[in-house]
């Protein structure tokens, strides 16, 4: 099944723009993806178990480098937003 993850992160500190950068450098790691950044959240397409691990390590390693954010993520599952 494909999904269209759009996720924005809000880090929790005055210095705001290192954690969301962090957070696009390592989810344009991983392959088989098709990731689209915009102004205010990033999208993820393609397959939904390949999608949402990719979501969930980069989450995980983002907090263990920069602690607190706030995640709003859109799951579609069965749309093709890109």
């Amino acid at each position: 099944m494909q999904v269209t993850i759009d996720i924005s992160m809000y880090p929790n500190r005055e210095e705001f723009i290192p954690p969301i950068k962090g957070f696009i450098e390592r989810i344009n790691r991983f392959d088989n993806l098709q990731i689209t950044t915009f102004p205010t959240s990033t999208v993820i397409q393609g397959d939904y178990i390949i999608a949402m691990d990719a979501v969930q390590k980069t989450i995980a390693e983002c907090y263990r480098c920069y602690h607190m954010a706030v995640y709003v993520v859109k799951i579609i599952p069965g749309y093709e937003a890109l």
